[in-house]
C-alpha cells in the first residue's frame, strides 16, 4: 500500500515520532494520504510487524516518546517499490459520490456543502502554493547550489508532487465554482 511507502520515505529522510510524521504529512502530503493519527498508527504497526521500521525511546521536553526509523529491510522494500513502474490506477475522487447522489439532498444543503468544500479546497491550495513558493525560492539559493545531486533530485521530485497538488486544487476550485453556478441556474 502506498501509505506505507510514504511513511518509509519520510523515515529515510529523517527519524520521526508519530506526531512529526503527521505534521509532515499535513504539510503537503495529505493529498496522497490521510494524516489521521489512527491511520498513521495502523501503518506504523504494520511496518513494525514486517520489520521495515523500528523505534527507540527518546525524551522530548521531559516526555518519553517513540522515535521511528527505517531498517535495512525497510530501505530494501522502499527501493523495490520506488523503482517499480508507476501504478496507473488513476486519480480517485471519493467526493464525487456526493455529487452523484446530490439530487437526493436538500437544495439549501447542496449550496452550503459545495461552498464549504470550495473553501476547504482553497485552504489546501494556499498551503500547497506556499510550499511550492518556498521550495522554488530555495532552489534559487546558494544553499541549494551547495547540495549534492541526490539531495537536489529529492527536492526536485518533492516539489513536482507539491506542484501537482497545487494545480489539482486549482482545477478542482474552478470546477466546483462552475458547478455552483450551474446548480444555481438549474434551480431557477
Amino acid at each position: 500500500m502506498d501509505t506505507d511507502y510514504i511513511i518509509l520515505g519520510l523515515l529515510i529522510l529523517s527519524n520521526r515520532t508519530i506526531y512529526q510524521l503527521r505534521s509532515r504529512i499535513d504539510k503537503g502530503l495529505n493529498i496522497m494520504y490521510s494524516s489521521s493519527t489512527g491511520s498513521i498508527q495502523a501503518a506504523i504497526k504494520k511496518l513494525l510487524n514486517n520489520g521495515y521500521i523500528d523505534y527507540r525511546d527518546i525524551q522530548d521536553n521531559g516526555k518519553k516518546k517513540k522515535e521511528y526509523y527505517i531498517t535495512d529491510a525497510g530501505r530494501q522494500e522502499f527501493n523495490t517499490w520506488i523503482n517499480s513502474p508507476i501504478d496507473s490506477a488513476g486519480i480517485k475522487c471519493p467526493e464525487l459520490s456526493k455529487i452523484y447522489f446530490m439530487g437526493f439532498s436538500k437544495q439549501k444543503k447542496r449550496f452550503e456543502n459545495t461552498q464549504e468544500y470550495i473553501t476547504e479546497l482553497k485552504n489546501k491550495y494556499d498551503s500547497l502554493k506556499m510550499i511550492c513558493d518556498e521550495s522554488e525560492l530555495f532552489m534559487h539559493s546558494n544553499n541549494y547550489d551547495n547540495l549534492d545531486k541526490e539531495a537536489k533530485d529529492i527536492i526536485f521530485f518533492q516539489l513536482a508532487t507539491a506542484r501537482f497538488g497545487r494545480d489539482l486544487m486549482s482545477f478542482a476550485i474552478k470546477w466546483y465554482e462552475q458547478f455552483l453556478i450551474e446548480m444555481r441556474k438549474s434551480d431557477e
